[in-house]
């Protein structure tokens, strides 16, 4: 299975506080944007290893085992045990470190593919808890509309927000200097 996990922009930015749980208390809009990755997973045979991952596009540092498609896999697989090896690949476009939401729409991706592929049966309410458990940003990729975001970012109502009649612009610097 495919998935092609998109970006987000944050409309008017505004942290409130920091909070004694490390994180800052914010208020924002999330808006989807179409800048996408490609996240593809399928059954593995190879049951010497729960998860092989590869990844293609744009340099992902770090251990594998820190990125949020792979620790999807386990968070899933810790209470669904019969989940089989998965092969997962990664191709990124989305620019790390940007604001864009990338890692956390591809973990939310891989939730979303796992539930789908292996028939997990669980709903919106139930991915968003667990996409919460990957990363601040990762439940709004559940719903993937524009949302008011309170809280970390998990806290959202969604907004009717149309700004399909406007170009969006992404710049990163560091893709165009490095």
């Amino acid at each position: 299975m495919i998935a092609f996990p998109n970006c987000k922009i944050n409309l008017g930015l505004s942290i409130i506080a920091k909070r004694t749980d490390g994180y800052h208390a914010l208020e924002t809009v999330f808006y989807p944007v179409y800048l996408q990755d490609m996240l593809e997973i399928v059954h593995s045979d190879n049951t010497a290893k729960e998860i092989i991952f590869s990844n293609t596009g744009l340099a992902i540092p770090g251990d594998e085992t820190q990125n949020l498609c792979v620790k999807a896999y386990y968070l899933l697989k810790k209470d669904f045990p019969h989940i089989p090896a998965v092969k997962m690949h990664l191709h990124k476009q989305i620019p790390m470190g940007a604001g864009l939401g990338g890692g956390s729409s591809d973990g939310t991706a891989a939730l979303k593919l796992l539930n789908q592929q292996f028939n997990l049966k669980l709903n919106s309410t139930q991915l968003v808890n667990y996409a919460a458990q990957l990363g601040s940003d990762c439940p709004f990729f559940v719903y993937d509309h524009p949302c008011h975001a309170t809280g970390r970012g998990e806290i959202l109502n969604e907004q009717v927000c149309d700004l399909s009649a406007y170009k969006i612009a992404l710049i990163h610097p560091m893709s165009i200097c490095g």
